[in-house]
């Protein structure tokens, strides 16, 4: 035998099984030390199996919310029902996931399943756990702020068919939604692109952070976004309680849908979310529920269209028939009451111009009367004064004054005014009733000189 197998040979007659190894471990365990301790810490991933209640404790770091501790506990299913009695009794509320807890119990170390803390009795002042305690603080932060709501009050697109999804490549929750997406009954066509980040440790809100910036450079491309991730650990969900990723989904421009952990786990993005569902599946579903749903308005409206166009062409059918029943006729009918509403119209309008018309005609009569009275009656008047006046122009005239005796005497054609306009040798005319002399001055006419007056 060489040396090196003789070593070995003799450190496997020194080495103990596997089963004596974890009885020193449970004899170092079972001391007086780890019997009936009062610990606190929050209570974590919280369930029932078979009446017992099954979680995690932790303890994390107060400045950046790391688990620093970690260890199973259990409650009996003998103690569970006395115990959440008690704490309700205090706080109104049944212990649960996210609880900051003081409880009493014994370390127990089993072969199979390691160590765990059996709880036989809790503190019900500690109430509120660490995690929901700063839960409520970025809520309430948030809601002063007055961005808490925003994200809800968008507008949904319709429909909503271009999905940007946040999860981790290759997550079973993203495999989940994206069957889910793809294989609905109804053939629904969905655009999806995923945007990779990271979605457990700490560095989880900066990457969901990245990955919201990276979607919100074209926006416009989507409808909505989906933050997914699947069951775990309800301790894993930490890093979703954060200011910095709340703070960006209630801001963020389009609607968000989260659907992180299972139906019992709560982040603080499921306050500020425009929608929260249960898991990724089930935010699958809804968006298929919305477009089905809208489907389904669109398959009723235009059955809604269909029927009201078949009604209307049977009616426009119906009445076409009765007008090609009638066309023949219509015509020679159409031509007959014409010809009644022409006549009576002609009647209408000689009646109407006869009563408008023999006022008129009476009043043209009576003023044609009056007329021709009134005209014999000027001419007659006028008659009058023109045989006035033709007496007085004749009574004036130079002719009565010659057949009264008198004459008139004319030199070259002008009246003689004055015996001083008939020097000796002049030619005389003078005009008498029935004729005219003429005649010449001679010489013994000087004693019709005028005489001289002096004044």
């Amino acid at each position: 035998m060489n040396p090196r197998d003789a070593a070995a040979l003799m450190q496997e007659e020194r080495a103990i099984s596997l089963g004596a190894l974890t009885a020193r471990i449970a004899g170092r365990i079972s001391t007086p030390e780890l019997r009936d301790v009062w610990t606190v810490a929050e209570a974590s991933d919280m369930r029932t199996s078979g009446g017992h209640c099954y979680l995690e404790l932790i303890e994390k770091n107060e400045a950046t919310g790391a688990v620093t501790a970690r260890l199973r506990a259990i409650i009996w299913s003998s103690q569970l029902n006395s115990l959440q009695a008690k704490f309700a009794a205090v706080t109104g509320q049944r212990m649960s996931t996210g609880m900051k807890l003081l409880v009493r119990g014994t370390v127990n170390f089993h072969s199979a399943y390691g160590i765990s803390l059996v709880i036989t009795d809790v503190d019900p002042s500690f109430t509120v756990g660490d995690v929901e305690r700063r839960r409520r603080e970025i809520l309430q932060r948030l809601t002063r702020e007055g961005i808490a709501e925003m994200n809800k009050r968008l507008p949904w697109p319709v429909p909503t068919l271009r999905i940007a999804v946040i999860s981790a490549p290759g997550a079973a929750g993203y495999g989940d939604f994206m069957h889910q997406i793809h294989a609905n009954t109804q053939r629904l066509r969905f655009r999806v692109r995923l945007f990779e980040a990271v979605m457990q440790g700490e560095h989880t809100a900066a990457s969901v952070i990245h990955a919201l910036e990276r979607i919100a450079t074209d926006n416009d491309e989507w409808d909505c976004v989906v933050i997914i991730r699947g069951g775990g650990a309800t301790s894993d969900l930490i890093s979703f309680d954060s200011y910095e990723l709340a703070a960006n989904v209630a801001q963020f421009p389009l609607p968000v849908i989260v659907g992180i952990g299972h139906e019992r786990d709560v982040t603080v993005l499921d306050y500020v979310a425009a929608m929260r569902v249960k898991t990724p599946t089930a935010a699958a579903e809804w968006l298929v529920g919305q477009a089905q749903a809208l489907l389904d308005a669109l398959r009723r409206t235009g059955a809604d269209i269909l029927q009201t166009v078949t009604d209307r062409i049977g009616g426009c059918r119906t009445q076409l028939a009765y007008i090609e029943g009638q066309l023949p006729h219509a015509p020679k009918a159409a031509i007959e009451r014409a010809n009644a509403t022409l006549s009576a119209k002609a009647m209408q309008l000689s009646a109407a111009a006869t009563a408008r018309t023999a006022p008129e005609r009476a009043r043209l009569a009576a003023k044609g009367e009056n007329i021709a009275t009134a005209a014999d009656g000027a001419i007659e008047r006028a008659r009058r004064r023109l045989d006035a006046t033709a007496a007085l122009l004749d009574a004036l005239s130079p002719m009565a004054t010659l057949r009264r005796g008198y004459s008139i005497t004319r030199i070259g054609g002008h009246a003689v005014k004055s015996v001083g306009q008939m020097p000796q040798g002049t030619v005389i005319e003078t005009i008498v009733a029935d004729g005219r002399v003429l005649s010449t001055v001679g010489a013994d006419n000087n004693y019709n000189q005028p005489k001289q007056t002096t004044d």
